[in-house]
């Protein structure tokens, strides 16, 4: 990265602390309807499609502004942006604990959901701090600040409980405030918004900061945000909802079930951005995805009664996936995308390191759109069949696609990259080739490639 000298370690240390506890803080707030939401849902007798889209509806809002968002911060700097982001929104959600109807509880939710923008402000902010070798791990910590959906999930319930839904709302709304002078106090201008002023220059244009948009592969990495991402978020928010309803627990054991889950699918997220500087982050992002099928199609087998005809009658036996089965599985799906999620970003400051915000600001505002869409859809196929697995049939669809779009678009690379590769007709029967008269030594030279 540029801009950099006399940047010491001390400095570095601190920005990245400092915005990773401020979008911990902020992360806790943005999920917050995953826990009052359950307590909402009883008080105004909500379907479940209708409790989809109000636990969605916050991610619609954090979504959406990120891009512009990315785009303010490249212009203004991130300390500046971040704080004021969290002081607006601490507002917003302490006004949440005044809204008695549906219709308000949505809107409020959307102003609730300007918590969710201050990924974009924080991954740019802490970028320019570091070195290109070293930003994977920086931003695979700071997004461990996912663990704010842990955190509200296992703390929510006990407030919930303690001091009901509003005064839950007050008590974020403060905590979130106070970060928000924090920040401001202790941190200073990242090192590229410091050489612009010094240089007397202004903030790149909106539309030159939208420029590299333009290029596929900027929406490709935003399609593998979608789920490694924004399927995160769906699941935190939905989690609390289907344990409640399909194993008939308490809010506080499904918020602590849920947050098993939270848990890995954000501390890991620092080690995904070690591996993606180590191994790579195409191979990070193979890995995901092939173990999320895998999990999710455990997950999606529903309850399902079997009646066999013996020698002597009938035999009949059930199968189904016990409460600790979904929560191993649903941890260990959890821990496969934390390592996503930090793969996917890692690729931005190194294909595009002068519009980490606007470019950026797409790949989140795609994926958090899928924490939009998802919980309402969940909530859809419920109402309309009736199984409580058809969630996680809507997750192993959304993998299975990305894993497909993903390998063609690298094999045509591949293709593009080294021209033999598109002549092979037998590329994983090397020997059948040879026997059909191909040249040995062009194959095996071939083989060594690939």
């Amino acid at each position: 990265m540029k801009n950099l000298e006399g940047v010491t370690r001390p400095d570095q240390y601190r920005a990245l602390s400092l915005s990773t506890v401020a979008f911990t803080v902020c992360f806790a707030v943005w999920t917050i309807f995953s826990i009052i939401g359950v307590r909402i849902k009883q008080d105004l007798g909500l379907s479940e499609t209708e409790f989809g889209i109000l636990v969605a509806t916050p991610v619609l809002t954090g979504s959406i502004s990120r891009i512009f968002l990315g785009i303010w911060t490249e212009q203004l700097g991130g300390r500046r942006v971040f704080s004021i982001l969290m002081l607006v929104t601490s507002v917003c959600v302490f006004l949440l604990s005044y809204v008695e109807t549906y219709w308000m509880f949505l809107i409020a939710a959307l102003g609730v959901g300007l918590a969710g923008g201050s990924f974009i402000v924080g991954i740019a902010y802490t970028s320019y701090w570091f070195e290109e070798e070293r930003q994977g791990t920086a931003l695979g910590i700071f997004g461990a600040g996912n663990v704010g959906a842990a955190i509200t999930n296992f703390g929510a319930p006990f407030l919930l409980i303690a001091l009901g839904w509003e005064h839950t709302a007050v008590i974020y709304a403060v905590v979130l405030a106070i970060m928000a002078v924090v920040f401001w106090v202790f941190t200073k201008e990242d090192p590229m918004t410091m050489a612009r002023r010094r240089a007397g220059a202004h903030g790149t244009s909106a539309l030159t900061q939208l420029e590299p948009l333009r290029h596929p592969q900027v929406w490709r990495f935003a399609l593998y945000y979608f789920f490694v991402f924004g399927g995160f978020v769906a699941l935190a928010s939905y989690l609390p909802r289907y344990y409640v309803g399909a194993y008939d627990v308490s809010i506080a054991v499904a918020g602590t079930l849920t947050a098993l889950y939270s848990l890995p699918a954000s501390v890991f997220r620092a080690f995904g951005g070690y591996l993606s500087d180590r191994f790579g982050a195409r191979a990070v992002m193979y890995l995901t995805f092939i173990v999320s099928l895998v999990c999710l199609f455990l997950l999606a087998y529903p309850e399902t009664r079997y009646a066999i005809q013996g020698k002597e009658g009938l035999i009949e036996f059930s199968l189904a996936m016990p409460l600790w089965g979904v929560v191993v599985l649903t941890v260990l799906l959890g821990f496969f995308m934390s390592l996503g999620k930090a793969a996917v970003y890692k690729h931005i400051p190194v294909y595009y390191p002068n519009h980490v915000g606007s470019v950026g600001g797409l790949v989140g505002m795609i994926g958090g759109l899928g924490g939009f869409f998802l919980p309402i859809t969940f909530g859809i196929v419920l109402d309309l069949t009736g199984v409580w697995t058809t969630s996680y049939m809507v997750m192993f669809v959304l993998v299975a696609v990305s894993l497909v779009w993903m390998h063609m678009a690298i094999r045509r690379m591949e293709r593009r990259r080294i021209p033999e590769l598109s002549e092979e007709r037998y590329r994983y029967l090397p020997e059948v080739q040879e026997s059909t008269g191909g040249n040995r030594r062009k194959t095996g030279e071939t083989d060594a490639r690939t």
